[in-house]
């Protein structure tokens, strides 16, 4: 049984980033400055518009700078984007983003397939990063993927992942996203890990990344609020994936999440009607069915 639902809840869209990242059909510029002006638009507070990586590792995020150039900022709104290096971080503090998003792995050979360095070779790059963007007054989240299970080694420990977090909140990261890389995990894994970090870390340095390749992602959902986690990522539409984690779907749909959320009576700010409007849009662009629940029942109406 659910106990001490939060009053609020914090929902960042990754959609416009880790949404796209994976996709093969090329969405345009003019397309994607529209999704992330329609997500500011719902009453999102956060979203995470692109990812500042070179283009031959991402081709569809080529075009971060153009994007963050046309957006419509809205001042209510924090923008952040992926950045793997000082270069990206130097393209992200040009373009004046509000937040920035390092990340690495707790698991060895996700780490070296993602980022072509082993886990010790990361925190320097990383703690170089995160100092210069707080010295540039800009928040900081440190991504921790394969948290739950690697798609290479299988299983991994909270042992493994406790280092992780460590050296990034030592590095100056203001908040930890925990991901859920294959979308694989079940409750009692979330149960573990978070009894291990709410033992040193505070619930709102924690951010809950699921994807739901297994359809377990609600149910890690509820179990990571009645730990008292109250800031979670999510796509619009579903969209999601990882380029160097095979099989791995969609994140949690930011609307279906929204609907569990409403349904229980707790505070979004986030208008439905106005996520189901851009999932919809992004999903004409990209011109297949998307995993949203929410959109396809929204549809079957229509």
């Amino acid at each position: 049984m659910l106990q001490n639902l939060p009053d609020k809840i914090y929902l960042k869209d990754v959609g416009p980033r880790d949404g796209l990242q994976n996709e093969e059909t090329w969405i345009e510029t003019e397309d994607k400055v529209t999704m992330i002006d329609k997500l500011a638009q719902s009453g999102l507070k956060e979203i995470e518009i692109s990812s500042f990586v070179h283009p031959k590792w991402i081709p569809a995020l080529s075009d971060a700078r153009e994007v963050a150039r046309q957006i419509q900022r809205y001042p209510d709104v924090n923008y952040s984007a992926l950045v793997p290096n000082q270069k990206g971080l130097e393209h992200a503090l040009e373009a004046d983003l509000d937040g920035i998003s390092v990340f690495m792995s707790a698991s060895e050979t996700h780490n070296q397939k993602n980022i072509n360095k082993t886990i010790d070779e990361t925190y320097p790059v990383l703690r170089d990063v995160i100092e210069v963007a707080k010295q540039e007054n800009k928040v900081v989240t440190g991504y921790v993927s394969t948290v739950f299970d690697c798609p290479f080694e299988g299983r991994t420990k909270p042992e493994q992942v406790i280092p992780v977090c460590e050296q990034l909140l030592e590095s100056g990261a203001d908040y930890l996203s925990l991901g859920d890389t294959i979308g694989s995990a079940v409750p009692s894994q979330v149960e573990a890990l978070l009894d291990e970090l709410l033992k040193r870390y505070p619930e709102e340095k924690l951010i809950m990344h699921f994807h739901d390749t297994r359809g377990m992602a609600m149910a890690n959902l509820l179990t990571s609020l009645n730990y008292g986690i109250t800031h979670f990522d999510s796509s619009v539409g579903g969209l999601g994936g990882c380029p160097y984690a095979p099989g791995a779907a969609g994140n949690v749909a930011t609307e279906d999440v929204l609907y569990l959320f409403h349904g229980l009576g707790i505070e979004t700010g986030i208008s439905m009607d106005h996520l189901l409007d851009t999932a919809e849009f992004i999903q004409s662009k990209l011109g297949k069915r998307l995993p949203s629940k929410s959109l396809t029942h929204q549809l079957s109406r229509n």
